[in-house]
């Protein structure tokens, strides 16, 4: 890692990301995207490869993750080779805003839990629409801001809980950045964050085995990184639940075609 990791560092060392939502919400994307058996599917910000394998087993579809870090591309390549779907899926580092596609080559370009992070959403969003065919879809799942604005311990919770440099939308401001990419027949379904669900849908994502491995990787990276200490001890600090939490916090699915 660097001399100054992020979070999106230490997950990948650790093996584990997530996205608000958990594999509920990644079926929900794949029925509204129309993903089967013949679709040929890219994940921006895949993370560590859990979304792409998971679709790969369970559509038998080819897929592609691409995420700009390039630890979470080697643990997504260590994901696919373990869960015997490397034929399959294939991963390659890449930007959200520059996708190093030709136009038109993908039936679905899905996002978890990634385009609430760049700063020029609407360049990301954009690059999903050049990619997908015409009359293939683009599907986010993403955090968004059910009433504002947010109070400031919120704004703090979200940021500690998925990621510092999260700026999340309006369901209105979402829908707005698919009509400008000129995508049509847009589908939103909202819902609030329950925090109990999350940690469930976290431990069903990776399994037992998944689980213990990411722990031991955090104790290892705990004793060895002073960094990852002083993070640690800031995520204790912080991660305590706003009673308001849900009146102000969701993520949404935000579905639109070409």
């Amino acid at each position: 890692m660097n001399d100054q990791p992020t979070f999106f560092d230490f997950a990948a060392e650790v093996g584990l990301t997530k996205h608000i939502g958990g594999v509920e919400a990644t079926q929900n994307l794949i029925h509204l995207c129309h993903i089967g058996e013949s679709s040929y599917v890219l994940d921006v910000g895949c993370g560590v490869g859990v979304t792409p394998c998971w679709i790969a087993k369970k559509s038998g579809c080819r897929v592609v993750g691409v995420d700009i870090n390039p630890r979470m591309i080697e643990r997504s390549r260590e994901r696919a080779k373990r869960e015997k779907v490397a034929d399959r899926v294939e991963f390659r580092v890449a930007d959200a805003q520059e996708l190093p596609f030709e136009d038109g080559l993908f039936d679905a370009v899905i996002t978890e839990s990634v385009t609430a992070f760049p700063e020029d959403k609407q360049k990301a969003v954009d690059e999903y629409a050049r990619v997908v065919k015409p009359g293939g879809y683009v599907g986010l799942n993403e955090s968004a801001w059910l009433k504002v604005p947010p109070p400031p311990e919120v704004v703090a919770w979200a940021k500690q809980d998925v990621g510092a440099t999260v700026q999340p939308l309006t369901p209105d401001a979402w829908v707005g950045l698919l009509q400008t990419a000129g995508l049509s027949e847009i589908v939103v379904k909202i819902y609030p964050v329950d925090t109990k669900v999350e940690a469930q849908g976290i431990l069903q994502r990776y399994g037992l085995g998944g689980m213990l491995r990411v722990m031991g990787r955090m104790l290892l990276l705990y004793a060895r990184s002073p960094a990852y200490r002083e993070f640690v001890k800031g995520v204790r600090q912080g991660g305590l639940m706003p009673a308001n939490l849900a009146e102000y916090f969701g993520y949404g699915l935000f579905v639109g075609r070409k």
